[in-house]
């Protein structure tokens, strides 16, 4: 999960346009989002895809930065929505990751992120369901989950990346909130924290 908003994200509009006449100051934006970008890829594809999704998110957000809509002053979303497209391309890899997870309940990344024992065996025992869960979502539904759980973005930042209406976005994220909670056999008055999601 991400931390507070960073205040400099405002000013992510400027750096853009001026990074059109100095190349060099988009930098500024890979090294503000790029360990978060990474973060979400690996959570998504593992490891060995994260730095090639991450870098290729950076070069096309480099590439089309000319198109970048000024009038949005924090580029997370944008950056975001490059990623997710990269990651959809790559679907089918995140759809057999989630398998194997929902067969050995075995989950490298998240294990790895785990602070205390106890923590780990409960958050193991808890991987392989959700994890077949999230493959019974659709490809939106799934998105739109993950981008709120492990981006950490808001619903508006949602519609941004994705380029779909906020209530969009409310609809896809209920439906799939739904679903996992159905899939994991949880009384439908329990309320899933979509942080905890893998």
């Amino acid at each position: 999960m991400t931390g507070p908003p960073d205040p400099d994200a405002s000013q992510d509009a400027e750096v853009v346009a001026q990074s059109l006449d100095e190349p060099e100051l988009f930098a500024r934006l890979y090294d503000r989002y790029a360990p978060d970008i990474h973060r979400y890829a690996t959570r998504r594809l593992g490891a060995g895809a994260a730095d090639d999704i991450t870098a290729e998110t950076f070069l096309i957000a480099f590439r089309t930065r000319v198109r970048y809509d000024t009038d949005r002053p924090n580029a997370r979303p944008w950056l975001y929505g490059i990623a997710g497209n990269l990651i959809g391309k790559q679907r089918r890899a995140e759809v057999r990751s989630l398998r194997a997870l929902a067969r050995t309940g075995h989950d490298p990344v998240a294990e790895s992120w785990a602070e205390r024992a106890d923590a780990r065996v409960t958050a193991q025992s808890a991987h392989a369901p959700l994890a077949g869960a999230l493959v019974g979502l659709s490809a939106g539904d799934r998105h739109v989950l993950l981008l709120v759980a492990w981006a950490d973005l808001t619903y508006t930042e949602v519609a941004e990346a994705l380029g779909i209406p906020v209530g969009t976005v409310r609809s896809r994220l209920n439906r799939a909130r739904r679903k996992v909670r159905s899939a994991l056999g949880a009384d439908p008055a329990f309320t899933l924290d979509t942080t905890e999601v893998v």
